[in-house]
């Protein structure tokens, strides 16, 4: 399967440390090498850069290793295909609009024979089963509020009642956002960690890098970074519950539940996990 990376932020801040990571895993270091795209939100607009060519040897990975793209909100996704052909369309993370932003969205897992049946305003561009699932959610947020956005308490409430329907169809590790928000959804694995004052130093696991977040970091700032696997060898690293739902504001978790696995796609969710 995939891979997942994504950034929340109190400051705006850039990804490069984490990315340089994450890519190697796309066809060096891991065997994810379907292609790569990422996402970087800037107000209520996105910048999304996507790659059909493995992100340890892609151009445009390496651009965005060097160039420092500030954001509060960043998705990020390396592709192992298990639906849909290698190409552009295929690739996350997917974005739309809802509601006068721009949603970003990318899927770890497998949801098998998924084929929802209430797409009407969203439809797939590609053949994946993370773009159905993507285009569905965002039917149901429309139709919930045709208008506009609710809060963001009720706003997770609406993903978490999604999650629950969709569990049922196998293996569902997620990260979405508004740009105002980061959603992060685990089926089998995910984890978290969060940097803040005082910062300390951090070695990547994949590539040889290491770097001191004293001297780039200030008091106000403070990270989340939720990531597949540890990227670094050196922090400690919180492993997501399967089934648990996450909301990170302002570089921490802000709302959580835990939502029920049926067993028998436990079953499956375990025989996926080994392709991740």
């Amino acid at each position: 399967m995939c891979q997942l990376l994504g950034m929340n932020c109190a400051v705006p801040a850039d990804i490069t440390f984490s990315f340089t990571g994450f890519a190697a895993r796309g066809g060096k270091t891991d065997h994810h090498g379907d292609g790569f795209g990422i996402g970087f939100f800037e107000g209520n607009a996105c910048r999304l850069l996507i790659d059909t060519q493995p992100s340890s040897v892609s151009p445009m990975a390496d651009l965005i290793k060097r160039y420092p793209i500030k954001s509060t909100n960043v998705i990020a996704h390396i592709r192992k295909a298990t639906h849909g052909a290698v190409n552009l369309e295929n690739c996350h993370p997917f974005m739309r609009e809802l509601w006068g932003r721009h949603w970003l969205f990318a899927h770890n897992g497998n949801l098998r024979d998924y084929r929802p049946s209430n797409l009407s305003v969203y439809r797939p561009i590609g053949s994946t089963d993370s773009e159905n699932a993507f285009c569905a959610l965002l039917e149901k947020m429309r139709e919930y509020s045709p208008d506009e956005q609710p809060p963001l308490d009720e706003l997770f409430r609406m993903v978490e009642g999604f999650v629950r329907e969709v569990n049922k169809e196998g293996t569902f590790n997620f990260l979405l956002s508004n740009g105002q928000v980061l959603f992060a959804h685990c089926s089998t694995r995910l984890q978290y960690l969060i940097r803040q004052w005082p910062f300390s130093q951090a070695r990547l696991i994949d590539a040889d890098l290491e770097m001191d977040f004293s001297r780039t970091n200030g008091e106000n700032d403070r990270i989340a970074v939720i990531a597949t696997t540890p990227l670094t060898q050196n922090e400690n690293w919180t492993s997501f519950e399967p089934g648990e739902l996450l909301m990170f504001s302002q570089g921490l978790p802000v709302l959580r539940t835990l939502i029920p696995i049926p067993e028998d796609v436990q079953k499956r969710n375990a025989e996926d996990r080994s392709y991740v």
